[in-house]
């Protein structure tokens, strides 16, 4: 199984929206389908058809956060090593090639949120950069090509 690194607050969220998911979402969804049943022929009631296709979704999601909280690894704070790009870590780059500085937070698959600055440990930056140190310079291949940034500060 894939392991699935996530922070305190983002598993805390996770379990939430888990949670929600199911004492919520779900007996809604089975309510909607209740009603639509009451609608008549089964084989023509797009309510029904919707409900059902509703809460497949629903079961996959749930799903989901339950396998990613079961394979989950807390990234403690305390455990990190503030000298090496890791998951945990924020790090500035320097980006050679567009003469700009770019700040991101290394985190999980579960947690990334690129639009603000959180990328996936498996994205091809973080890949490139975790286990590099501050003042390295790092080759990063992306589906858009080649991209070099050097490592100008790593905290916690």
């Amino acid at each position: 199984m894939e392991k699935h690194y996530l922070t305190p607050e983002g598993k805390k969220q996770l379990e939430e929206k888990l949670n929600y998911y199911k004492t919520v979402k779900r007996p809604n969804v089975v309510k909607r389908i209740g009603i639509a049943r009451e609608f008549g022929d089964l084989s023509e009631n797009s309510e029904y058809d919707a409900a059902k296709d509703e809460q497949a979704q629903i079961e996959s999601e749930i799903t989901e956060m339950e396998n990613i909280l079961l394979n989950a690894e807390v990234i403690d704070k305390k455990n990190i090593d503030s000298t090496v790009v890791n998951i945990g870590t924020k790090v500035k780059l320097y980006d050679e090639d567009f003469d700009e500085e770019l700040e991101y937070r290394i985190s999980g698959s579960s947690e990334s949120d690129p639009k603000n600055g959180v990328i996936s440990n498996v994205s091809p930056v973080a890949k490139a950069i975790i286990g590099h140190k501050k003042g390295e310079s790092v080759t990063v291949h992306t589906p858009g090509g080649v991209s070099h940034f050097k490592i100008v500060d790593i905290k916690i």
